[in-house]
């Protein structure tokens, strides 16, 4: 599938499922903003780590629901553009899982730290909960420039005080067996790593 046609199918996936009625006052609602890595591309969409955390949370009682706001392709304009439909849903906690696009396209990575700082600072106004999740980039890109991406995160997560992932692909980025064919993507298995390393770090943001 080309990308062009993942992100479309993925955008499409999103705006049935944002354009449903806001959430009832009883729901409590956790969206994992992202790209194709949260939407699960190449994946069954239960197999993707959204899915495996509600799935989790319901095992440890929390009464949760999980909304998928991944879009393969996006950036964190992009994210920074979709909040208004984000929003709609209410969400008590947000998973702000975007970035991998930025560096994989070179762009600057003052203008990704922004982004995240506007997202957050936005999410954070309308109440919602934040758990910003870093990404890395491989080393072919040069030492400089992923290091100067990797610290854009934390630089946003020190600007806005919130719960900050260094990595969400820590243990499943380079291990063929934990990927799909192009490397980049995490097969079932894969998943099922990210929601249990994502896990630790959302807990403290739930409430019984």
């Amino acid at each position: 599938m080309s990308p062009l046609r993942a992100a479309r199918r993925g955008l499409v996936a999103l705006v049935l499922v944002l354009a449903a009625p806001p959430a009832l006052a009883e729901d409590r609602v956790i969206v994992a903003l992202g790209d194709s890595l949260t939407a699960g591309l190449g994946v069954a969409r239960d197999e993707a780590y959204p899915a495996l955390l509600e799935a989790r949370l319901r095992r440890a009682g929390f009464a949760y629901r999980v909304v998928n706001a991944g879009v393969s392709g996006d950036t964190t304009a992009g994210g920074l553009r979709r909040l208004d439909w984000v929003l709609r849903s209410r969400p008590e906690v947000v998973i702000v899982a975007l970035g991998a696009n930025d560096g994989l396209r070179g762009q600057p990575v003052a203008a990704l730290r922004d982004n995240l700082t506007a997202i957050v600072t936005r999410l954070r106004e309308s109440g919602s909960r934040v758990l910003l999740v870093g990404m890395r980039l491989p080393p072919n890109y040069g030492e400089a420039y992923a290091g100067a991406f990797a610290e854009a995160f934390r630089a946003a997560a020190r600007g806005t005080s919130v719960v900050f992932l260094p990595f969400l692909l820590a243990g499943v980025a380079g291990d063929p067996s934990l990927n799909q064919a192009d490397g980049i993507h995490p097969n079932a298995a894969g998943h099922r790593i990210v929601a249990g390393h994502v896990w630790p770090s959302l807990q403290p943001l739930l409430r019984r």
